[in-house]
């Protein structure tokens, strides 16, 4: 049990960014199902990207405050500029999402059920990397 705890310590916030990552992507996925399956059509390609942006909204919000008080436990007294530069980053990678979408559901006309699973990997990685560079750095 000690060497788990060991463990969880030296890599804490990597685990934690998983699981929040995780719940962000659950979180996203149900707000994009829903909306496909309910109320908008993912072969036409302007509803598929509000589909797709309502996902990403819904995602930012969960993953700022998951993020800043879990994962990275930031301390930023300035907590607009935080969440400024938080939702710059995440734009970033909604342009990377929508145009893996773009390409792989209109353009390919792979399943969107799929494609939306492979923008999701590229975007937490991607959503990762940003956070730790340009949003939630460490001050020395």
């Amino acid at each position: 049990m000690e060497k788990i705890k060991e463990l969880y310590n030296k890599y804490k916030e990597i685990i934690n960014y998983l699981i929040f990552g995780v719940l962000t992507t659950l979180v996203s996925l149900i707000v994009y199902y829903a909306s496909v399956f309910t109320f908008l059509d993912p072969k036409n390609a302007v509803q598929l990207q509000i589909a797709n942006i309502l996902k990403h909204i819904a995602g930012i919000t969960f993953a700022y405050f998951t993020n800043r008080k879990y994962v990275f436990e930031s301390t930023e007294k300035n907590k607009i500029k935080e969440a400024i530069d938080f939702a710059i980053a995440r734009i970033a990678t909604i342009i990377i999402d929508m145009f893996i979408m773009w390409l792989g559901v209109t353009i390919l006309h792979f399943n969107d059920k799929i494609i939306v699973l492979i923008a999701q990997v590229i975007v937490i990685v991607s959503n990762y990397i940003f956070s730790k560079i340009f949003v939630f750095k460490k001050k020395k």
